[in-house]
């Protein structure tokens, strides 16, 4: 029962945390919930968690890379794979080289190994955290998708290179060349397994099911598992699990699942919204809960250092350094490289955003680390094959954990300032691809409309064509009045702007007054709970095809970015 009323408490604090964060707007997510962890687990709260890194990377690990894999858009991530693989593979060798001689220099008593080690689990980015910090700002969207491409791909490569450097701490053994080649091996098959669990759910879906018998819950249901079976596939082989969750994410949106039932989708994209709150949230109250034990097992003495680190100035003073070691390699990583790649691009005639210092200092500060950093640096073992303890392990996690919460801090303080009234130069492609599209679906629209009202006068009566002919001109009136806004001036765009957000309120406003009379109706027993459902269902889904509206007033609301 002790693990249920954990859970429960878990589940309440993430919740609560949301409504605290309309309070405190100035705090980001991730901050307040690491905030409320800890002070849960002080001493006198009396909450306390053993987190079992194999349990916490199984369990919330890879459906948190699944969705961001499945939502990452495809053909952005091809046209960056170069700045990807450069942040993402190239950055992490280059910070665990880096960070690890620069460790072993400030802390003797940590050897290079164990330095490389704690280099490489602090390699990786949360884009979570990212995406929490930048919500309610304006980021670049070219820069978004190389974060969060990074983000997807460097927990792997900062792993294995965390793996190798613990195999050397504890065996004194290291090979450059057996390293390069099992890292190769471990990330494409990592990818393959992620590509062979997306392939069985495709023919699994199209040879058992179909869209006119299948179960919406049933197939939310396989496609929640799809991210587990990934992971737990790959690693049983020796691959790369986190790969595997990506390559699943990223390739099961490329299959059939689009031409599944509308219930489908919409419960399946209701189902991840609420798992990615809960596992997001949960992820950072555990690191807080974390953080008590964590400082008071860097304060203990230690036999096996050279030396005792007991004053928490010293190891907040280490944090800081390495902090901000971490920030300057990175910003001279994407000064250079992003500066390749941008003469590279001129050279074959891309017009590319040249990077100044402002989007070079925010690539650098939105280097934030998360849930990963933490996970991996809980895994140190606790003793060396000969039974010794694991040199500096609890500095280890303390730097680690550090790290995390003055990464977070810093991006929160200093993306705002850096993004203040920036107008980047480069416009997103997307505002043009929308317009585009939807004249393209306008005229596809008129076109089915006019071919089937032609269909319904052939086979029917003067009335029917006559009726036909009404409903027909008042369904492609909506459309017709997006294709006439693309050629008109600007103040007839204006009128038709102004027209359809009244119409929108109109409608908005319908709905609601229907929603109270299904009320009034179920109250004196007019209708049964079944009938107001089923109505209620009709309304909501005619409001969601209106957008964010506000049923009080009828005006549009501003969509947050999560």
């Amino acid at each position: 029962m002790e693990v249920v009323y954990t859970a429960l408490i878990l589940l309440f604090v993430v919740a609560l945390t949301g409504v605290l964060v309309s309070f405190v707007r100035f705090l980001p997510v991730p901050l307040v919930q690491i905030a409320v962890g800890a002070a849960l687990a002080y001493p006198g709260a009396g909450l306390h968690i053993d987190l079992d890194p194999e349990i916490f990377f199984l369990l919330f690990i890879p459906p948190l890379l699944f969705a961001d894999g499945w939502r990452m858009p495809k053909r952005e991530f091809w046209h960056l794979r170069v700045p990807i693989v450069a942040m993402a593979l190239g950055l992490v060798i280059f910070t665990v080289l880096g960070v690890g001689y620069f460790i072993h220099w400030m802390i003797p008593s940590i050897p290079l190994a164990v330095a490389f080690a704690l280099g490489g689990v602090l390699s990786p980015t949360d884009a979570v955290a990212v995406s929490a910090l930048t919500g309610r700002m304006r980021m670049p969207t070219r820069l978004m998708h190389v974060l969060e491409g990074e983000a997807m791909m460097n927990d792997a490569s900062g792993l294995v290179a965390f793996k190798f450097a613990l195999v050397a701490a504890t065996t004194g053994i290291f090979s450059v060349g057996n390293a390069t080649f099992s890292f190769f091996v471990i990330a494409l098959g990592g990818l393959l397994a992620g590509w062979a669990v997306t392939w069985l759910f495709t023919q699994f879906h199209r040879r058992v099911l179909d869209a006119s018998t299948e179960e919406p819950a049933t197939v939310v249901l396989l496609l929640l598992l799809m991210p587990f079976a990934a992971y737990l596939l790959a690693e049983h082989f020796g691959f790369s699990g986190i790969l595997a969750a990506v390559a699943a994410g990223m390739t099961v949106s490329s299959t059939d699942l689009l031409n599944s039932r509308t219930a489908t989708r919409i419960l399946g994209n209701g189902v991840w919204s609420m798992l990615e709150f809960v596992f997001n949230g949960s992820v950072f109250v555990l690191l807080g809960l974390q953080l008590p034990d964590i400082v008071r097992a860097a304060l203990r003495p230690s036999e096996h250092l050279w030396g005792t680190l007991t004053n928490l100035g010293e190891l907040m003073f280490y944090v800081g350094a390495i902090s901000a070691v971490l920030i300057v390699l990175r910003f001279c990583w994407v000064w250079v490289a992003w500066r390749v790649m941008y003469f590279l691009g001129m050279r074959r005639g891309e017009i590319t955003m040249k990077p100044g210092m402002r989007f070079t200092g925010v690539t650098a500060l939105s280097g934030v680390r998360g849930a990963v950093t933490l996970a991996g640096a809980l895994s140190v073992p606790l003793a060396l094959p000969g039974g010794a303890p694991f040199p500096g392990r609890d500095l280890l996690i303390f730097l680690a954990a550090g790290v995390i919460l003055l990464s977070l801090i810093g991006g929160s303080l200093g993306l705002p300032i850096l993004l203040r009234g920036v107008r980047w130069p480069v416009e997103d492609p997307r505002n043009r691809e929308m317009g585009e599209a939807r004249l393209a679906a306008s005229e596809a629209a008129i076109r089915a409309v006019e071919s089937l009202q032609k269909m319904i006068a052939k086979s029917g009566d003067e009335l029917d064509t006559a009726v036909c002919a009404e409903a027909a001109a008042r369904v492609m009136g909506r459309y017709r009045r997006t294709l006439n806004a693309a050629t008109a001036t600007e103040e007839m765009r204006e009128r038709a702007v102004r027209e359809v957000e009244v119409e929108r309120r109109l409608r908005a406003a319908a709905l609601q007054a229907e929603r109270v009379e299904l009320s009034r109706l179920r109250i004196t027993h007019r209708i049964n709970d079944e009938t107001l459902r089923e109505l209620l269902s009709e309304i909501d889904f005619a409001e969601l095809a209106l957008g964010p509206v506000d049923p009080a007033t009828g005006k549009r609301r501003k969509g947050k970015k999560h």
